[in-house]
């Protein structure tokens, strides 16, 4: 009897073990296409099949709108997993103590020899807190049939070339440049460019750590570049008034022939489309100056107040595999993040991986990535202001510098 009934209550313990580690998963997900959506439905189909004890629920929310609320999920209800960015964005709330330390993570599940390149990105203060999915790099998306169409008969690799292929297209009545300035992060894309190639990366990333006045003359040398392309009107008329999901069917209609953009956005290119599409590396401006890149990376968190750890790090455990991330990144038109996965035959994501791979100058993650977020906020919306009168330059760097010396603490 007493066999039993320690049989009995030893039965329950693991019964009840079992219920407290077995439930449902939220996942909020920030998404751009039906062909990102259809990769994580697929993706947690799989994880429900090999953890039958598990339910995920997924919220699918459009990304800007997910930029918005993702603060409002972290301090309050949080989701049990997030997708988020890496670098300073991460940092942002790993600093305030919103996301869970995933170091064990990194060691059991071998994540420190599969994301060694992504170790720093995923972290702060010496801990990891994301697990790594992607990455990709940023160039110039363009109609191979438009440039042919006005004689352009290369890719543009300097800024004298690029700005004759731009009025080539101009004159022929061609929209030469396509921009989605309603969503101020498109706009950072030209900033962070510019200030690579005109200044390099040692100053780029001191200007993103707060260490450079706004009224710098080097990063007004920046502004009266991108000043050239506004005046020229080689950008499309009322960028401000587009989003990127507005902005992009004018590449793929042939109505605008470049954008500068993350590889990201291939798998949006209809077929037919791509075919007729290349991408370039963002031109040199002074040769004097080494070539550096935007690298940006994208990741999966553990809310610090989310409510099953334990099935949300199941979860990344199983994303992390090679195979799986490899299918990510094909989907996403990105590279994968794990070492082992295999990269995409994709056009644009082998161009991409060239132009990350071969750079010598330094790699950023990107503008609101690589810096504070109110100060990136702040640019942003400067930016903004530029791209619709850029006479009010000096005001708006007036303004910027107020906000770097009370941000940072700096004279």
């Amino acid at each position: 009897m007493k066999k039993a009934l320690r049989l009995s209550v030893a039965c329950a313990a693991l019964l009840a073990t079992g219920i407290a580690s077995a439930g449902t998963l939220t996942f909020n997900i920030a998404f751009k296409g039906a062909n990102q959506r259809a990769f994580w439905e697929t993706v947690i189909a799989e994880f429900e099949k090999a953890n039958p004890d598990v339910q995920v629920k997924p919220a699918f929310i459009e990304e800007e709108a997910y930029k918005v609320q993702l603060p409002g999920w972290l301090t309050t209800e949080a989701p049990d997993i997030v997708k988020w960015h890496e670098g300073e964005r991460l940092r942002y709330y790993a600093e305030r103590g919103l996301l869970e330390d995933l170091t064990p993570d990194w060691q059991k599940n071998g994540w420190n020899a599969n994301y060694a390149a992504l170790v720093q990105p995923s972290s702060y203060a010496g801990k990891q807190y994301a697990l790594p999915t992607d990455y990709f790099s940023w160039g110039l998306f363009y109609r191979k049939d438009l440039f042919a169409k006005v004689g352009i008969k290369e890719e543009p690799k300097t800024w004298t070339a690029f700005l004759d292929a731009s009025q080539k297209l101009k004159a022929a009545g061609i929209t030469p440049i396509a921009v989605g300035g309603r969503d101020a992060w498109t706009l950072a894309a030209w900033f962070d460019y510019l200030d690579l190639r005109i200044n390099g990366y040692a100053f780029h990333m001191q200007l993103m750590n707060g260490e450079i006045p706004y009224t710098d003359a080097r990063v007004k040398k920046v502004y009266a570049a991108w000043k050239t392309l506004i005046d020229n009107k080689y950008f499309v008329d009322d960028p401000l008034s587009y989003s990127l999901d507005s902005a992009q069917p004018l590449l793929i209609q042939g109505k605008a022939a470049m954008m500068l953009m993350g590889t990201f956005i291939s798998g949006g290119l209809p077929d037919n489309v791509k075919a007729q599409t290349g991408y370039f590396r963002f031109p040199v401006v002074d040769p004097n100056v080494p070539v550096a890149e935007d690298g940006s990376a994208d990741c999966l968190n553990i809310p610090a107040r989310a409510k099953n750890k334990v099935d949300a790090r199941r979860f990344l455990a199983f994303v992390g595999s090679a195979e799986i991330d490899g299918r990510l990144a094909k989907t996403f038109g990105s590279l994968p993040a794990n070492n082992q996965a295999q990269v995409s035959d994709d056009p644009f994501a082998k161009a991409g991986f060239e132009i990350l791979s071969s750079t010598k100058g330094g790699i950023a993650q990107f503008y609101d990535r690589d810096m504070n977020k109110e100060m990136a906020d702040e640019g942003m919306k400067g930016m903004q202001r530029f791209v619709s009168d850029p006479s009010k330059l000096d005001a708006i760097l007036s303004h910027l510098e107020e906000t770097r010396q009370r941000i940072y603490k700096k004279s």
